[in-house]
């Protein structure tokens, strides 16, 4: 028994096919039977494993990352230190144990944290419960000052439109049911939300090619450069993607880290899609500035991955220097995350150049 297939079926029923974004939404977000509601999604016990909680490294890179844009930026008196799906509040822990060796940064900085899962909001709580934190559920409510805002696989995680294009354009794939099972079906008119699809992705499609948006990422990116805008700060955004120009569809499901139907049990896996980097810059506000994306290698290489392992290896056993040295080569290795995950940065215009871009 699924309690939430069958509210969706009844969703359906009652009012006829729904988009895949509201689909996974409520198989991601539901309140009482969502996949982020329930449990710890996170580690070799859960679905996925993210950078976090594969190498200490990387939290600790993007810290230090941090505290250099909080001092080229002006090292103003308060600033908000912002994360976006912390996951157990790992990255951040890290983050704030390198940015130590600049304690005038973590003097300035406030914790906020937007994190729609009270399950893992419990979990950071514990993670981060030395350290003062807000928790928001939207980044609607968070304070208008300056911001560090830092984004690691939160955006691949947001509900996705998926479209196929046909003799009348782009039409929407919806979620229905047959033989009460949930099945994708064409609309029978091209959606308008099309529109939003990139020239040249349809310059390149032929008739069957799919594609993919995330109207709710655009909106959360132009509410960030925005607020950069009007009172300084930057934002960092590392998630798996690439800067579209061919339809090509990701969306994908996973269980127990291996991959799964994401139509089958509701609230059971995680769903995602890779980000599009290049709708995604097209959606920052005017005024604001882009950078990148290059690729996480490259981006953690230029931040001193290699020098920061070397000096955790010194004083390891050599079973924690093994340790070390493989989560260093999941995390930038081209077969690996080195490639297929990519780093992004955006300040105000006329900002001081990020660090490693």
């Amino acid at each position: 028994m699924n309690a939430l297939a069958d509210s969706l079926k009844r969703r359906i029923a009652a009012e006829g096919p729904i988009s895949i974004a509201a689909f996974m939404a409520e198989a991601l977000m539901h309140p009482e039977h969502g996949y982020y509601a329930k449990a710890d999604p996170l580690g070799a016990e859960g679905d996925f494993t993210t950078a976090p909680e594969i190498s200490q490294v990387f939290g600790e890179l993007i810290g230090l990352w941090c505290a250099e844009m909080w001092r080229a930026g002006g090292a103003p008196s308060k600033i908000a230190w912002v994360e976006l799906g912390p996951g157990r509040g790992t990255l951040m822990a890290d983050a704030l144990r390198a940015a130590a060796v600049l304690p005038e940064f973590l003097e300035a900085a406030e914790i906020h944290l937007v994190e729609a899962s009270p399950a893992l909001r419990r979990i950071q709580e514990q993670t981060l419960a030395e350290f003062k934190v807000a928790w928001h559920d939207s980044v609607a409510t968070l304070p208008e000052m300056p911001a560090l805002v830092v984004a690691n696989e939160f955006f691949d995680a947001l509900p996705i439109h998926q479209f196929r294009y046909t003799e009348r354009g782009w039409c929407e794939h919806l979620v229905g049911v047959a033989n009460d099972e949930f099945a994708l079906v064409v609309s029978p008119d091209p959606s308008p939300r099309a529109r939003l699809i990139a020239g040249q992705v349809t310059e390149n499609a032929d008739i069957g090619d799919v594609t993919e948006l995330c109207p709710a990422a655009f909106s959360i990116i132009e509410t960030i450069s925005a607020d950069i805008c009007a009172h300084g700060g930057a934002a960092l955004i590392v998630d798996y993607g690439e800067e579209a120009t061919h339809p090509v569809p990701t969306l994908q499901s996973v269980q127990g880290h291996e991959p799964h139907n994401f139509l089958e049990a509701p609230g059971s896996a995680d769903i995602t899609a890779h980000l599009d980097f290049g709708a995604l810059k097209r959606a920052v506000t005017r005024g604001a500035e882009c950078w990148g994306p290059i690729t996480q290698r490259d981006f953690l290489l230029a931040l001193g991955l290699e020098a920061r392992a070397a000096r955790l290896s010194a004083s390891a056993t050599p079973g924690q220097q093994a340790a070390i040295e493989n989560a260093c080569h999941r995390l930038i290795a081209e077969n690996e995350m080195g490639t297929l995950f990519k780093a992004l940065a955006i300040t105000a215009g006329g900002g001081p150049v990020p660090p490693a871009f």
